[in-house]
């Protein structure tokens, strides 16, 4: 499992490195002003399917599945089952699109409540919605050549195939602009073409893999009406980090202007540890308990998911800390030039201190759902992701008057804690969660290492950061310092006080580097 959460994490962190690179770009060029926000608010529909589809509930209802044909059955069933998957999903997902296409206005009139007494903003973000919108079915088919890949233990492609929406969108927002009206425009067309790009480059992927596909009339077959059935609950178990975010970017629209962009650059940040780690351990985990629990190891199972939560707090709890203590010195390296001013970096890092208190639950989350997936049960995870949204848009109506552009991303992170703790305790009572003798000895010490971590970067923060934080480049020297101050000082005292073991990791490394690539 360690390797295919590598392989998928690598992947991850070179989108997460290009997706910073564009957000820099869109700091830069447009800052915290109206056409962002329209871009952001446009842009949130689409990922929001994206979210759900790629990293969620169709990926958990559609892998368990494939996996169990392929393995009962043989690789002809199971590339029936896909290409009858393939079918249905196209036939629904164009429908849907051709509907969203001619009622965005209504659409976007209640998720973007707050630009409606803006006529010329509101158009805007209709305008850009429509263009951005064909993304969704593109992503979403994406999403099932995705799970076929992983279905087969072939992670590298479909784990790659985010860098293709980087590339492109950093490609259109420099070569558009001259061409459009503004550069959201440009982003947006982006958008879309890159949806193109990462279809052809998964199915191309899957032919490679001896499952070329083809596109049968569609039909709703036994099989395909428990994937469906099994894949609706899924969407709000799964995806509940996400409706959470969309709930707050429905609660910033209707707070002062920029508040939509700060909160999307802090969640930009937030997003690369819980990227990195979150997708890559919840994606390489579910196939392996799948099969853990088909073949009657539940034992191994359970050992399993230790394994994946202390691998994911051995990484997000000094991401975590980091990101609280820091979050002003990286919001203002990242994007603080051009239409990005002094103050929306100030803003953007209060809200990403406020994510960052719940980084290791949203992480959780993708760590706890699939062992309720692998066993078939997409139910529990309904009601405890609808009771955490629930409790976020409480939150977010309470908090939004005193603490503004903070009061959304903390409404999510307890939100988020609320659901790692339900999902737990359902876990435990059904046998399926009792943490060992190892995750119970090294968390503590892992949050120990963790705060010896912090106090390094709030010393080298107010010294080094501080005489060396004037000019671009001696900003980023600055940050790397801090950045490898942090790393260094987590790495000793995790080490000295039996957090985790260096040289455990290291064999690992390199036993996967030894393997044949996939």
């Amino acid at each position: 499992m360690l390797r295919s959460i590598l392989t998928v994490g690598g992947w991850t962190m070179v989108s997460r490195v290009l997706g910073f690179l564009r957000d820099i770009l869109i700091a830069a060029m447009l800052g915290a002003g109206p056409v962002a926000d329209a871009f952001f608010l446009a842009n949130r529909l689409p990922n929001l399917f994206r979210r759900l589809f790629g990293e969620g509930a169709f990926n958990a209802a559609f892998v368990p599945g494939f996996a169990g044909v392929l393995a009962s059955e043989g690789p002809a069933a199971a590339r029936r089952f896909a290409e009858e998957a393939l079918a249905v999903m196209t036939f629904w997902l164009l429908g849907l699109t051709v509907l969203a296409e001619i009622f965005m206005p209504q659409i976007m009139g209640l998720y973007a409540l707050g630009f409606t007494d803006e006529p010329e903003k509101f158009a805007l973000v209709v305008e850009l919605a429509r263009i951005t919108f064909p993304y969704m079915p593109l992503i979403c088919l994406t999403a099932l050549l995705s799970g076929v890949l992983n279905g087969l233990d072939r992670f590298a492609a479909a784990a790659a195939a985010p860098v293709i929406y980087n590339v492109v969108s950093i490609g259109f927002m420099l070569a558009l602009p001259p061409f459009v009206p503004t550069v959201g425009h440009a982003l947006s067309w982006g958008v879309s073409v890159s949806g193109v790009a990462q279809i052809v480059l998964l199915y191309w992927a899957v032919r490679r893999a001896g499952m070329s596909l083809r596109l049968p009339r569609p039909r709703l077959t036994p099989q395909m009406r428990l994937l469906f059935r099994r894949m609706g609950p899924g969407l709000l178990g799964s995806g509940v980090i996400q409706l959470n975010l969309a709930v707050d970017a429905f609660i910033s629209g209707l707070l002062p202007a920029g508040t939509v962009s700060v909160i999307y650059y802090a969640d930009r940040v937030n997003q690369l540890p819980l990227g990195v780690i979150g997708v890559a351990v919840g994606t390489a985990l579910l196939p392996t308990l799948s099969r853990q629990v088909r073949g009657g190891e539940p034992g191994q199972a359970v050992t399993t998911l230790n394994r994946a939560i202390e691998f994911a707090l051995l990484l997000t709890l000094p991401a975590a800390l980091a990101l609280v203590v820091a979050a002003l010195p990286i919001v203002s390296v990242l994007f603080g030039r051009g239409a990005f001013t002094p103050e929306d970096a100030q803003r953007a890092a209060e809200a990403l201190a406020a994510y960052a208190v719940g980084l290791p639950a949203f992480v959780l989350v993708k760590v706890l759902v699939p062992a309720f997936f692998a066993r078939g049960d997409t139910k529990a995870p309904v009601w405890t992701g609808t009771l955490a949204v629930v409790v976020n848009l409480a939150l977010n109506f309470a908090l939004m008057g005193p603490l503004q552009h903070m009061g959304p991303p903390l409404s999510s992170s307890i939100a988020a804690w609320f659901n790692v703790v339900l999902l737990a305790w359902l876990l435990h009572r059904r046998g399926h969660l009792a943490t060992d003798a190892e995750l119970r000895r090294r968390v503590p010490r892992m949050l120990a290492a963790g705060l010896a971590m912090t106090a390094v970067l709030w010393m080298v923060e107010r010294t080094v950061f501080a005489a060396l934080g004037g000019s671009f480049g001696l900003r980023w020297v600055a940050l790397a310092l801090l950045v490898s101050a942090g790393l260094a000082a987590y790495g000793v005292a995790g080490q000295l006080l039996g957090g985790f073991d260096l040289r455990k990791a290291a064999q690992a490394v390199l036993r996967r580097r030894r393997a044949p690539a996939e």
